[in-house]
């Protein structure tokens, strides 16, 4: 992997390295998953997710916080599977500094797909840890994510920032995530990615749902509705189910209407997904 542009050298402890190693995630299927190698059958192709909580896998102690990676094998085809890497509070750096994406690129096979989504947390200048600028650092960071793709021979593809629940007192949803969408299509053009503009997708989706609709989307609880949340919860970042799988079914359609998938490689883009599929293993 090369590092251009003053991008800053990787140096990782043991302990990042062994942590990265073994946060690596399942490979998740919609469909009971096909043999890898032996016997003649074909090693299916993955779809590897990084980015941050929005797309996580949450576990049972978080439930009911669902990631919308936790939902997209519903929308993709028997042949497809992904392996979800993202992980709660990270950023584009914070990501690659914990060597999540040297661990992440060690399984990409040729043919692969890696879905790049992060800002929410490279917009917290204020953490040296996370915070990114947007068209310096952030981009110089999504660049090594786009070479690490092409170098194991598979495709990268660049999403912007699923949007906060944010809405002016008239009701019109805000957009929240400043210049970083903006920079991040810029990249995409400038090293021929495809990118998916799930941020305008998603301001659209609540736009269109209005501040009252959307808070079934969003980790809005009473108190006492979830005995993870005895207090309850206002969380306009988060997911509930519904909310996961929307934004599931907008990224899978997304690919589709950006020629990364083709009809045989999706499903269920126009049918109900129940969110009870959805379900939250024991914490590892």
């Amino acid at each position: 992997m090369s590092f251009e542009r003053g991008s800053p050298p990787v140096s990782l402890t043991r302990r990042q390295t062994a942590a990265a190693l073994a946060a690596l995630p399942l490979a998740l299927s919609a469909t009971p998953a096909v043999a890898h190698g032996g016997g003649g059958r074909p090693r299916p192709r993955t779809l590897h997710i990084a980015g941050d909580s929005t797309a996580a896998q949450k576990y049972s102690d978080a439930a009911p916080e669902t990631g919308w990676g936790m939902a997209l094998p519903f929308f993709l085809g028997h042949h497809l599977s992904v392996a979800n890497h993202a992980v709660n509070g990270r950023s584009s750096k914070s990501f690659i500094d914990e060597g999540r994406l040297t661990a992440l690129l060690g399984g990409v096979r040729p043919g692969d797909l890696l879905v790049i989504q992060f800002g929410h947390n490279d917009e917290k200048t204020e953490d040296p840890a996370r915070g990114t600028d947007p068209y310096t650092t952030y981009q110089e960071y999504l660049r090594q994510y786009v070479e690490g793709a092409r170098g194991r021979r598979a495709e990268p593809v660049l999403v912007t920032s699923v949007e906060r629940r944010r809405f002016a007192a008239d009701g019109t949803a805000k957009p929240t995530h400043g210049e970083y969408p903006a920079a991040m299509a810029a990249l995409a053009v400038e090293e021929g990615v495809p990118l998916l503009d799930v941020q305008a997708l998603s301001l659209a989706r609540w736009q269109e749902l209005g501040p009252d609709g959307t808070e079934a989307y969003f980790n809005w609880l009473e108190p006492g509705q979830s005995p993870n949340y005895p207090d309850g919860k206002q969380d306009n970042t988060h997911f509930r189910p519904a909310g996961a799988v929307d934004v599931a079914r907008t990224t899978a359609r997304a690919l589709l209407d950006g020629r990364v998938l083709t009809p045989r490689d999706v499903r269920r883009l126009d049918t109900r997904v129940p969110t009870e599929w959805i379900t939250w293993p024991q914490p590892v």
